[in-house]
């Protein structure tokens, strides 16, 4: 092709914007007047001086009669001060203005503002007005920077229109030398795209013509670029400008203020100067893009992939087409680069023509939406089950995505049961029915709760046709109460009772579980009427008793802690939950009034088991036993002799008044007035149980009152010993 007009060459969206508000405003009969001049282009402000339209430097100069017009460079935030209640449109380019709100934001966290940029241009200087006019301006060609900014942290940010690799840089360099850097790219993508191109075209030509306003800050950026590359490069405002010489291949290109009638016109100029002489109208032809029109479906090659858009070139026409990242997917969790890949070729909807940096706007979304409606249609119909994934809570409900069609699942269709947090359903798969369908709105709605009723019933009915005591199962804790833990065992809630939990005493259920652990547990009871089931949860071998029956013998010596006092005796811990009786004659070998007197709670003891009767849970226990196997034996001759020394003390007997002894032989007493094995309690009493009165211990008895037969010593214990004892 001898002359090749680059694709990007011509208005931005943000000039074409700006120029098409302020002829708009003529057609509509609106007096107005800009603030600064619209567009850098003496051809573009010479009409519209002919058509009534003035720029003026200052607001206060703009008659009070004229609508205010403020051009896509912007303005600082004084300016709208002083605008006031006067009536203005805002023609800011959508990027220029969120540099306003990034500087704006940051400078009030006490950021120190860093503008890259040329500090005599209109932009620069409306980014500055929203950081108190404070901010450090850094030419984009600057070679030496002075970075004596303070102590303050740097938040960078450049003008739309410098080159990228002169702001990539200088924001290395502050990198190296300021502690605390925070870069924003603000270069406009058309620029970036523009600059590029006009490059790689001026590679490749001999001639490069670069269209665009002699005050054009990004038209001289252009004429820099190519000119590096292609010598042969001339900056022209109009055709007259042209060179006359003739040339083999030719490329142009513009600024973004450059309208397309001066691009055509340097075109049928240059036409004119080719050796071949190929016509101005196969050259137009050439140059003249493929137009497109809302709703169109056109193949697009993603050609680079940002964090918020992937950009797409459609094959001949003259913008490349932005997809932004929520028109990709509606699933909020994924990046554009999780979705598509350079070198894919997909299929978009076509929003939007010159929209958001003079590229065409698409989406993918609308595409997929519409091929999944005739889906959703059919599903409908047929009462089929979908899937979706619930990408976000709104009010009543909850917007479940299926086949690039949202579906949206009312809070009460959403659950079984009610759900308090709608927010904890996002990020979770629902199946469910179609109930709803609006054709003309292109709204559906769904309900998972008959889905789950659905499932619900069929895992009730499997259940109870095969349901009966004593079978296995493993189920979920769903809820858990001060009686006990109801367990889901498949579709249906039996009650595992506190008492079931633990062989251990416990306060509470969640001492041993908690809701959605895991249970192994058997059916103890179930009635299919009330449709109420008692499960069981305790293993038989697990049973303290049990275990204590596998460690423990009748003959044992083993160690035990004494854990409470009873009149009769003392309770002593084997293992938890295991306890044992120390009768009050076998704690020690000698008559004692009350275990205290020998024994204290936490004490650990030594003792012997003397008896068990595991199906009573009852367990004997003897330090006595021990005590009297570690004592030496004694010879016959010294027994006799002790006999005689307390033969008189043995023979003192109570009478019927306390205070009065009376002399009578021990041997007199008539043994079977003391049957020892009825009177007194045994080792063997049960723990939860205290003697009767009349079983008590002799010294227990009140003092007025005398002894009696009953008070007869026990088996273990000799009535001469006893008697001994009472006259000691």
């Amino acid at each position: 092709m001898p002359v090749k007009v680059a694709k990007t060459a011509g208005f931005c969206f943000g000039v074409k914007r700006a120029v098409d508000g302020v002829y708009n405003a003529l057609k509509e009969g609106r007096k107005i007047a800009t603030l600064g001049d619209i567009i850098h282009n003496q051809q573009v402000i010479d009409d519209l001086k002919a058509r009534g339209v003035y720029s003026y430097e200052r607001v206060e100069d703009i008659p009070d009669d004229c609508e205010i017009v403020i051009r896509a460079h912007g303005v600082g935030k004084d300016v709208y001060d002083k605008i006031g209640q006067r009536p203005y449109t805002d023609l800011t380019c959508p990027f220029v203005e969120k540099i306003h709100k990034i500087v704006r934001k940051y400078h009030g966290e006490g950021y120190q503002i860093v503008i890259v940029g040329d500090e005599k241009h209109p932009e620069v200087t409306g980014i500055n007005g929203w950081c108190d006019n404070e901010a450090v301006i850094i030419n984009s060609d600057a070679t030496e920077i002075n970075t004596d900014f303070g102590k303050k942290p740097l938040c960078v940010v450049a003008q739309t229109t410098i080159k990228k690799n002169n702001f990539v840089q200088i924001v290395q360099i502050l990198k190296n030398t300021c502690k605390s850097t925070l870069e924003f790219d603000t270069i406009c993508s058309a620029t970036k795209n523009r600059q590029s191109e006009a490059a790689e075209l001026a590679a490749e030509s001999e001639c490069m013509i670069v269209v665009g306003g002699s005050n054009s800050s990004n038209t001289k950026k252009l004429f820099e670029i190519c000119r590096r590359v292609c010598p042969e490069t001339y900056h022209v405002q109009t055709a007259e400008e042209l060179p006359q010489k003739q040339y083999n291949k030719i490329g142009i290109t513009a600024g973004a203020s450059t309208p397309a009638r001066i691009i055509q016109e340097v075109v049928k100029a240059m036409s004119e100067n080719l050796k071949n002489e190929e016509s101005f109208a196969e050259l137009f032809e050439n140059y003249e893009q493929k137009t497109l029109n809302n709703g169109d479906i056109v193949d697009g090659q993603v050609v680079e992939i940002r964090k918020n858009e992937v950009i797409l070139d459609l094959g001949g026409f003259k913008y490349n087409g932005q997809l932004a990242a929520d028109q990709i997917t509606d699933d909020p969790s994924l990046e554009p680069s999780d979705v598509v890949k350079e070198g894919d070729t997909i299929k978009v909807y076509v929003v939007g023509v010159n929209d958001a940096e003079g590229k065409v706007v698409l989406s993918r979304k609308k595409l997929v939406a519409m091929e999944s409606w005739n889906k959703i249609k059919a599903a409908y119909e047929s009462g089929e089950i979908m899937e979706g994934k619930v990408v976000k809570a709104v009010k009543g409900g909850v917007i479940a995505l299926t086949d690039g069609s949202q579906v949206f699942i009312p809070a009460r269709q959403a659950s079984e049961r009610y759900v308090s947090d709608l927010q904890s359903l996002v990020g979770t798969t629902l199946k469910f029915k179609l109930i709803e369908l609006d054709e003309r709105r292109k709204r559906v709605v769904g309900s998972a709760r008959v889905i789950l009723e659905a499932e619900r019933k069929a895992r009730e009915d499997a259940f109870w046709a095969a349901a009966e005591v004593g079978k296995h199962y493993t189920g979920t804790v769903k809820s858990l109460t001060s009686f006990g833990a109801f367990v889901d065992i498949g579709g249906v809630d039996g009650l595992v009772h506190i008492s079931e939990l633990s062989w251990n005493k416990i306060k509470h259920p969640s001492e041993v579980c908690a809701v959605g652990d895991t249970m192994d547990v058997y059916i103890k009871d179930i009635n299919p009427e009330t449709k109420k089931i008692s499960l069981g949860f305790k293993k038989f071998e697990d049973n303290p008793w049990v275990i204590a029956q596998n460690k423990i013998n009748v003959g044992d010596v083993i160690t035990v802690k004494i854990v409470r006092m009873m009149p009769f005796g003392a309770f002593a811990e084997i293992i938890p939950s295991v306890d044992g009786l120390i009768h009050i004659s076998q704690i020690a070998d000698r008559r004692i009034g009350k275990p205290e007197d020998v024994l204290s709670i936490g004490q650990e003891v030594e003792v012997k088991v003397t008896d068990a009767k595991w199906d009573e849970k009852k367990i004997s226990l003897s330090i006595r036993a021990l005590i009297e196997k570690e004592k030496p034996a004694k010879e016959p001759a010294e027994e006799q002799e002790e006999d005689d020394d307390v033969q008189p003390e043995s023979m003192l007997v109570y009478s019927t008044d306390p205070e009065v002894k009376v002399d009578a032989p021990a041997e007199e007493a008539p043994a079977e007035e003391t049957p020892a094995e009825e009177e007194a309690p045994t080792e063997e009493a049960p723990a939860e149980e205290a003697p009767a009165i009349e079983e008590a211990p002799a010294e227990e008895a009140p003092a007025e009152e005398a002894p009696t037969e009953a008070e007869a010593p026990t088996e273990e214990t000799p009535a001469e010993e006893v008697q001994a004892e009472d006259a000691e």
